[in-house]
């Protein structure tokens, strides 16, 4: 038996088929249709029976997306790929295909993917973190996938940022969640840039900073300091509560190289312990960790 992965993007639905080794078979990218909730069904069957066409072998359906299905109605809720809220997502995959269909928070499957067979393989309990055009993060110990009964398990990203401060933190920072200085808003490679840009007049993107930063900039350094301390006090936050034996991080700001010697002593400063055992490590298999998760979905 192999294992589909879909991931729902705002603009792409990349597919992965891997066997139980987690071998991939095919990889395949194709636009999101966005215009109507029919259209995305109708062109997500049409890209799921080309597959199936391609590969004879039977496989499982496992779809990763960036919301969630509100545990009250059943209906997806917080997906950023609009026309799909609102929507019996799930009952209505089941009817087209006729076979069970998995769905989890594409942050979920980050994580999923990553204490799998990723840079968590071997750890009890595994937080993955994505920073990139948001902040997501997922809960696993040993092999499952953590959820509750809100469906936001993992959701750091809008707790608010932990000891916010104007003086040493800039000014308030208004989420597009409704609520005020999200963890999100300070530690997503676009709150990152959005907020050095706001204060040196500037259109600079994170991996730019990040150059300014390799090559000593007074402002760009200062930047990147108050990101590794803001950083540090919201997974201080996680390891309070969870103590997670490995920390995954994932998005574009985990080719930072040198966030994984900065941020381990930045954070010793705000956990209840004398030292920080916690594991911090970069994803290993980086923007494709959501689809193989999803791909992962049916086996747990």
């Amino acid at each position: 038996m192999l294992h589909l992965g879909l991931d729902i993007g705002g603009t792409k639905i990349e597919a992965v088929l891997l066997d139980a080794e987690g071998r991939v078979h095919l990889r395949e990218r194709r636009p999101t249709y966005k215009e109507s909730y029919q259209g995305f069904l109708d062109n997500l069957l049409v890209m799921i029976n080309d597959i199936r066409n391609a590969e004879k072998k039977e496989f499982t359906i496992g779809i990763g997306l960036p919301g969630a299905i509100d545990p009250k109605s059943g209906l997806i809720k917080n997906c950023n790929c609009l026309v799909l809220n609102g929507e019996d997502l799930k009952g209505d995959l089941r009817e087209l295909f006729k076979r069970p269909v998995f769905l989890a928070n594409d942050a979920d499957c980050f994580a999923l993917s990553e204490a799998v067979d990723g840079a968590g393989a071997g750890y009890g309990t595994v937080f993955g973190v994505i920073a990139g055009t948001g902040c997501g993060g997922g809960v696993v110990v040993k092999g499952k996938l953590i959820g509750g009964p809100n469906a936001i398990a993992g959701e750091w990203g809008h707790n608010p940022l932990p000891a916010w401060d104007q003086r040493n933190d800039g000014p308030v920072q208004h989420c597009y969640c409704g609520k005020e200085n999200c963890i999100e808003s300070f530690i997503s490679g676009t709150g990152f840039a959005r907020r050095f840009n706001e204060r040196q007049g500037t259109l600079l993107s994170a991996e730019a900073i990040m150059t300014a930063v390799s090559e000593n900039d007074l402002w760009a350094l200062t930047h990147y300091q108050h990101f590794i301390d803001a950083f540090a006090r919201s997974l201080a936050g996680v390891i309070n509560i969870l103590d997670p034996d490995a920390i995954v991080i994932g998005g574009g700001l985990s080719n930072v190289d040198r966030i994984y010697t900065d941020l381990p002593g930045a954070i010793e400063k705000y956990i209840f312990s004398s030292s920080c055992q916690t594991a911090i490590m970069k994803a290993k298999f980086g923007d494709s960790s959501g689809v193989r998760g999803a791909a992962w979905l049916p086996t747990l």
